[in-house]
């Protein structure tokens, strides 16, 4: 490229002092935008031609043969005074009668021509579309990935094979590495074992014309007949509840399809030291989960499959299917796994035992390269690739959620939260980066609570109390009036309502301490009973009634016991995010992503109003989704990144909070509402906290001193209701 620059500095003497298209060598100048790549080239060379002379960024998989549309080019025309060329009409060629009978799956946009089609007569401007880039940028409206440039690891090149004379030793092997060496620039190509039966067949029905699938290493991993250039990903975030996956076109980074699928695993056991117990106990057991979480992602790719197929048939001319399942298995050439280290364990078929204990040794930590096959995934072509853990309870979905984030490259202080039965916690800094898991449960998912339930349709994600009158109102999922619109009740009528899913188990608990009906300290106040009839005895301690029991509905309610269990949840994720923090040497944090299914729904302002984060300004704090699914996909389609995240990884400051003597301090202290020392001057900007008479710990002293004589419920000192907070 430099020397194209310098010969350019040379010939700009030979150009006229006015703008023209001429020069004494017959050659002319060649502008490519947005590069800004200004070259000379001999006339009739065709758009496509000069740009790969010169590095230009500009797509084209089936060799400049007008088949594949990705080389779509726009010749702007009229005076340059920046370069001092005129550019017009005339420095184009006519189309071509392969444009004119274009029939590819890329229609070719108004104004724009085929860059392998489209002749250079003079000087010329040539704007290359971000679309017709190889290393184009991604925007995507359901999945977030900011900054992502396609880098592909695996592409699709056609050549034409040339014909061997007799006595011509070369094997067909061999003529199909001399056409990708001379066609496309990639020496010493081998084929794949397991495409060496397909060889001949395929050369023989394209008539000696191939589309050769190449993964970066220079490995032909398929080869198809003729002109076939569909290249699919997948990227799967293995969770220990729901395993997400994204279909996605490699070439373009388009998302053609998403969905979920419950993990089978869970009739092991719910959280994942469950799970690993039931290893520990059953010989062999490793197997069926094994066994288990591949027949689901088999199955959730089917699901894939059957989304893409209907949109191809939903946007074919005729509307007939255009595609079958097979093919496009066959057309899926790569997939990315992420997920916690024992559900990275059990997805490599390795006994996850060494987890479930002091000193927590990953079997493996670094990347994984191997194909799908061996995975038990029916893709018969498919590379698979899966994710670097962290530690070993900080695994590749907390790896790649870190690296859709950026977590590692943050100047200031970025906390990412990845809230599940594990909650995995990143700290990134200027100085370094931290990470640590915190045992939170599953509580946040509904489990160990009494009206708990996963997020379905019909749950309740949203909740408020009246501060004055101590009544209820909440919202459920797939339905937008709240319960006390006239609409709630027709809307809901073949609705079952069967609890509250994580995000409303937050805000009640959140509502109780703000409305006075528990304390800081979680203590149902059993003087409450006098303003309202929703708080009544429950065994020794009191609940609080969201829904009387009817008939037609049972009853909801949130017991001394449920506060409890999200006391205990919310304080373990405390500590992990102060150990960590300790550990950088960082006092506050003003920029806090919560990620996960969880994550993703609850209100910012109740889990501050809880401590589950550190106190930082509202705004500050923000859900990021599935990040860790976003991240696998960063992997999928980039192989800068695949490599960024690999050695990120190896950098990453591990802090082990089961071997830290100061989290159990630091857990005790997070247990109160917001927290028993730390201050929130940020929350209390928002809102008008319940006021505090002594902190916690100052309790538990008087606790110890009196626990013979005293219930739970008189322990701690009543901090009373307050009417001012929002509702």
């Amino acid at each position: 490229m430099a020397q194209a620059r310098s010969e350019l500095s040379e010939d700009a003497k030979e150009k006229p002092s006015e703008m023209t298209n001429a020069y004494a060598d017959g050659r002319v100048t060649v502008i490519f935008t947005p590069a800004g790549i200004e070259t000379r080239i001999e006339t009739g060379t065709t758009i496509l031609d000069a740009a790969r002379a010169f590095g230009v960024d500009l797509d084209s998989t089936c060799g400049g043969r007008g088949l594949c549309g990705r080389c779509q080019v726009k010749p702007s025309f009229g005076e340059f005074a920046k370069w001092r060329i005129r550019s017009d009409a005339a420095a184009v060629g006519e189309w071509t009668g392969t444009e004119e009978t274009y029939a590819g799956r890329r229609r070719i946009a108004d104004g724009l021509r085929l860059g392998c089609q489209a002749k250079i007569l003079g000087d010329l401007v040539v704007d290359v579309p971000a679309a017709s880039q190889v290393h184009r940028p991604v925007v995507r409206k359901t999945i977030d990935l900011p900054g992502l440039t396609i880098d592909p690891l695996i592409t699709a090149h056609y050549v034409q094979l040339r014909d061997p004379a007799l006595g011509d030793e070369s094997s067909e092997a061999e003529l199909l590495a001399e056409a990708l060496s001379s066609d496309w620039g990639i020496d010493e190509a081998t084929v794949a074992p397991l495409v060496l039966p397909q060889l001949h067949t395929a050369i023989v029905a394209g008539r000696r014309c191939v589309t050769a699938v190449v993964h970066t290493d220079g490995m032909v991993i398929d080869i198809r007949p003729g002109f076939d250039e569909a290249l699919y990903g997948v990227a799967i975030d293995v969770g220990s509840t729901t395993i997400a996956g994204y279909l996605v076109d490699l070439a373009d980074g388009e998302l053609l399809a998403s969905g979920g699928a419950m993990n089978p695993q869970i009739r092991f056991g719910e959280d994942l030291m469950s799970r690993v117990s039931y290893v520990m106990m059953n010989p062999g057991g490793e197997t069926e989960l094994t066994a288990a979480v591949r027949s689901a992602i088999d199955d959730l790719i089917d699901q894939l499959i059957d989304l893409l197929m209907h949109s191809l048939t939903q946007k074919s001319a005729t509307g007939a299917v255009i595609v079958d399942r097979a093919t496009i298995r066959r057309q899926i050439v790569d997939v990315v796994f992420v997920g916690n280290p024992v559900m990275h364990h059990l997805l490599l078929g390795i006994n996850p035992s060494a987890l479930g204990s002091a000193p927590f040794t990953l079997t493996i930590s670094a990347p994984v390269n191997t194909v799908a096959r061996e995975l038990g995934l029916e893709l018969p072509v498919a590379r698979a690739h899966i994710g670097p853990c962290i530690a070993g309870h900080v695994g590749a979905d907390a790896a790649a959620a870190m690296l859709n984030e950026s977590t590692h490259r943050s100047h200031e202080p970025q906390l990412m939260v990845d809230v599940g039965t594990n909650a995995e916690i990143v700290l990134g800094t200027a100085e370094g980066t931290f990470a640590a898991s915190s045992p939170t449960g599953p509580a946040f998912e509904g489990a160990q609570i009494s009206c708990g339930v996963r997020a379905a349709a019909g749950a309740v994600e949203r909740i408020r109390i009246n501060r004055d009158t101590l009544e209820v109102r909440f919202k459920v999922i797939g339905v937008n009036s709240w319960s006390d619109d006239p609409e709630f009740a027709k809307a809901t009528a073949q609705l079952d309502i069967p609890g509250l899913c994580g995000s409303a188990i937050i805000e009640i608990v959140g509502e109780m301490f703000l409305a006075g009906i528990c304390d800081r300290n979680g203590v149902v106040q059993g003087s409450t009973a006098t303003r309202t009839w929703r708080l009544q005895p429950d065994g020794r301690a009191f609940k609080f009634v969201i829904r009387a029991a009817s008939d037609q509905q049972i009853e909801l309610a949130v017991t001394q016991n449920d506060i409890r269990q999200i006391q205990l949840a919310s304080a373990a994720l405390r500590a992990g995010i102060d150990l960590l923090m300790e550990h950088a040497g960082v006092s506050e944090v003003r920029d806090i992503r919560l990620a996960g299914a969880f994550g993703a729904h609850i209100d910012p302002v109740y889990a501050l109003v809880l401590g589950l984060i550190p106190d930082c300004p509202v705004s500050g704090v923000r859900a990021v989704g599935n990040s860790s699914g976003a991240g696998a996909v960063r992997m999928l389609l980039s192989a800068a990144q695949r490599a960024e995240i690999s050695h990120a990884v190896t950098a990453v400051e591990k802090i082990e909070t089961a071997t830290e003597s100061r989290f159990q301090e630091l857990f005790v202290a997070a247990m109160a509402f917001p927290h028993a020392t730390a201050k929130s001057p940020h929350l209390e900007k928002v809102m008008k906290l319940p006021s505090s008479q002594g902190d916690l710990l100052s309790r538990r002293r008087r606790r110890s001193r009196r626990a013979n004589t005293r219930g739970e419920s008189n322990m701690v000192e009543s901090t009373g209701t307050n009417k001012e907070a929002p509702t």
